[in-house]
């Protein structure tokens, strides 16, 4: 087991100790010694072999750039705890948004690395706090470590306790929550800061090798660089504040490098495999709660952009047939300057080191990946809400359909027009190879949403689509798998979205295994198909009653104060 460290880049004088006491503007009039009391840490590390995600201020990363730069260069990671050190409990979500975009430019600007994942600066989020998850993945963050689980909250919730999954309507982020003991059914906090120094030093031991001894979850440690410097500045606070900061700093260091040394520590990057190569550019500036824009060089000689996902999962066999197929796409496709993202959800084979190898050093491609398997519809939503252009398709990796047909699908993207999705089932489309028992049941699927919708659409679980972009990321899908593609056409239809159908050939796919779990399946449709029924009737007495107007007369106080 490898577990986590998290450090915080902070000085004595951004400490929540003595927030009420310092404010941000007269920072600049304290001694700075955050280089120090940060290469301390450093040093700690390289002495116990401890690799570590240090959480950094973008204050910090604008005053001192060079000190970012230097944990970036000793092999650490480099996150964002925000600009300057406000919680972001207490702020808007369209203010925690600017706070988020200003951190990470600076951030990114000063270590040249990519900023992957985010803590808040003050106060551990709540559930009542859990909206910032979706602000986080909106702005493209992989993974958030700002929860903890402490005392009785989150007591229904048993698996906050440790690292998850958090299933926002921007795609999943990644939760890594500090870690707790249980006490008399109340979990306690042991994970370091403030109290690795208050508690009693042997209860804290005790739990951390309890953790480590009998836990399969990586134990998520943290503390703050200054607590390192025993010769900090004492500040003038009230006792309680005072020893709250200053109470056994110097028993912090022997206790962290025990620790350390118990067992092998990583950075959060590492334990989700995600990547920490150089810094893309700046993203440009979005509006409120649309997920950041993928980078790519400007629409060539003229022509209409359009942007290509290919969600992979396992597909390590097929990637070089994919490969050769994508020179007739982009042949019939020459009136379109075409673009391709490929998202790896979380494949255990060699599906990325084959995506790295077959498309690595091209510009018209982009790779990103999953660090687990969220399933094919949130792979193709990542997609999505990373492409740049508002024409994206999406593929099957497998070919299942031949993607040379979206020649005649773009041009039906037109005007009121949200999606194209392929029809095998439409009167002009056609079924090839595919077994008898599959298609029967996926024309029955099909059927169960043409009567729950009342839409005359044949074909509903196709993953061969043309999209308009802004429909789509308007648009909550909570399911990831299969059952997530025919949920977003259920809801653009809900939404009030037009879908047109063009008939296409479906055939069996010709490499790898298909991914369809039978009775599973089944049992997911049935039951979108109920909960997409009660949405239509509930819209429908809305409209009969007049309660949609009563509703949005309510609602509009309640978000003027910028909620979600």
């Amino acid at each position: 087991m490898r577990h986590i460290l998290t450090v915080g880049v902070e000085d004595f004088f951004h400490a929540d100790a003595f927030g009420q006491m310092i404010q941000p503007r007269i920072w600049n009039r304290f001694e700075r010694r955050l280089e120090r009391s940060t290469r301390a840490a450093l040093d700690l590390c390289d002495e116990t072999g401890a690799k570590a995600t240090f959480f950094v201020l973008g204050w910090i990363a604008e005053v001192a750039p060079e000190l970012v730069r230097e944990i970036a260069d000793r092999g650490h990671e480099v996150a964002s705890r925000g600009y300057d050190h406000r919680s972001s409990t207490r702020l808007t979500p369209a203010e925690f948004r600017d706070d988020l975009q200003r951190a990470r430019e600076a951030i990114e600007h000063a270590s040249g690395r990519p900023v992957l994942g985010h803590r808040a600066a003050r106060l551990w989020y709540r559930k009542s706090d859990l909206w910032a998850l979706d602000v986080l993945a909106a702005e493209g963050y992989q993974y958030d470590s700002s929860l903890a689980p402490l005392f009785r909250e989150f007591a229904d919730q048993s698996w906050r306790e440790v690292v998850h999954s958090h299933a926002t309507p921007f795609g999943c982020i990644d939760e890594l929550p500090v870690s707790t003991a249980t006490v008399l059914g109340q979990r306690i906090p042991v994970a370091g800061g403030n109290y690795f120094r208050q508690l009693p030093e042997g209860f804290v031991r005790r739990e951390i090798s309890r953790w480590m001894r009998e836990r399969a979850d990586p134990f998520v440690m943290y503390f703050h660089a200054w607590e390192l410097d025993l010769d900090q500045p004492k500040v003038a606070a009230p006792l309680l504040q005072r020893v709250r900061h200053y109470r056994n700093l110097d028993r912090m260091r022997g206790m962290l490098a025990d620790v350390l040394q118990q067992a092998p520590f990583g950075s959060a990057a590492e334990h989700l495999g995600l990547e920490c190569g150089p810094a893309s550019p700046p993203m440009p500036a979005v509006a409120a709660m649309t997920p950041p824009a993928l980078t790519l060089p400007e629409p060539r000689d003229g022509r209409t952009p359009v942007t290509i996902v290919v969600p992979c999962y396992q597909e390590e066999r097929a990637i070089s047939f994919l490969a050769n197929s994508m020179g007739e796409v982009t042949s019939s496709l020459s009136s379109f300057d075409v673009r391709w993202i490929f998202v790896d959800d979380g494949s255990t084979d060699g599906t990325w080191e084959q995506l790295q190898r077959q498309f690595g050093g091209r510009d018209d491609v982009y790779l990103m990946r999953h660090p687990r398997n969220h399933g094919i519809a949130a792979a193709i939503r990542s997609g999505i809400l990373r492409a740049r252009t508002d024409i994206v398709c999406s593929i099957d990796a497998d070919c299942s359909y031949d993607p040379v047909g979206l020649a005649r699908m773009i041009p039906l993207l037109g005007p009121g027009v949200d999606m194209v999705t392929a029809s095998p089932y439409h009167a002009d489309g056609a079924v090839q190879n595919v077994p008898a028992w599959r298609l029967g049941l996926s024309r029955g699927l099909s059927r169960i949403y043409q009567t729950v919708l009342g839409k005359n659409i044949a074909t509903w679980t196709s993953c061969f689509r043309v999209y308009r972009r802004r429909s789509v990321v308007a648009l909550r899908v909570d399911r990831g798998g299969f059952l997530g593609i025919a949920e977003l056409a259920g809801r653009m239809v809900l939404a009030g979205g037009r879908i047109v159908e063009h008939p296409e050939t479906l055939n069996v796919r010709v490499l790898g295994r298909s991914k369809l779990k039978v009775a599973r399946t089944i049992a997911g449709h049935v039951a979108l198909g109920g909960e997409l029924f009660a949405q239509r009737a509930r819209m429908a007495l809305w409209r009969r009653t007049g309660l949609g107007r009563i509703l949005r007369c309510v609602e509009e106080p309640l978000h003027a104060d910028g909620g979600l």
